[in-house]
């Protein structure tokens, strides 16, 4: 009975992450559009279900976020669309399978951690913010791995190198600092809910 409970909910949690990344995927709360960069916060719901559901659920999570990144990228996304001319598989590894690595790591530096004498609320926050910065690297590095040459030859140095610094510096400060508060307090709230319900 209480694994048919506890199965029921990790459905029912699941099918509200995923609600919530494809919501925020296609609507203007998930992005934050500048000059030339794409901040995106649904890195919060990915870095949620991976610290309160586990390294499955948060590749799963990943998986759907990486799917909507390169959906993006038929039109949504100036940049997506960019790479999408240049190489389409290319731009499906630089989006899918960065990110569903991501959610899978994510869950299990939470679950490594809470293997250590760290307090549970330290695991979530360390956890939170390992989240966007696996993100960040991941994305910026498999991007350079296979498009450096090509951006290179298109654009010269003189315009990659700030563009992949803006990225790294921009992007990445502002989805730690947004997954650092954002996704440690869902997380810690969950967690604590579900410990009780």
């Amino acid at each position: 009975m209480n694994k048919n409970k506890f199965s029921t909910k990790y459905l029912v949690e699941m099918a509200l992450l995923v609600a919530i990344i494809l919501l925020m995927a296609f609507t203007p709360i998930g992005y934050i559009k500048t000059a030339g960069l794409e901040i995106t916060l649904i890195v919060v719901p990915v870095a949620v279900g991976a610290v309160t559901l586990g390294p499955t659920a948060g590749a799963i999570l990943g998986g759907v976020f990486g799917i909507t990144s390169f959906i993006q990228c038929f039109g949504m996304s100036q940049f997506g669309a960019l790479l999408l001319g240049i190489n389409p598989f290319l731009t499906f590894l630089v989006c899918v399978p960065t990110r569903i690595l991501m959610g899978w790591l994510t869950g299990l530096i939470y679950h490594g951690l809470r293997k250590t004498k760290i307090p549970s609320a330290a695991s979530v926050t360390i956890a939170s913010l390992c989240c966007p910065l696996l993100n960040t690297t991941f994305f910026m590095g498999t991007l350079v791995t296979l498009f450096a040459s090509t951006m290179r030859e298109s654009f010269g140095m003189g315009k990659v190198l700030p563009f992949i610094f803006a990225f790294v510096g921009v992007n990445g400060v502002v989805e730690a600092i947004v997954c650092f508060v954002v996704g440690t307090a869902i997380s810690m709230a969950l967690k604590k809910a579900l410990r009780y319900s």
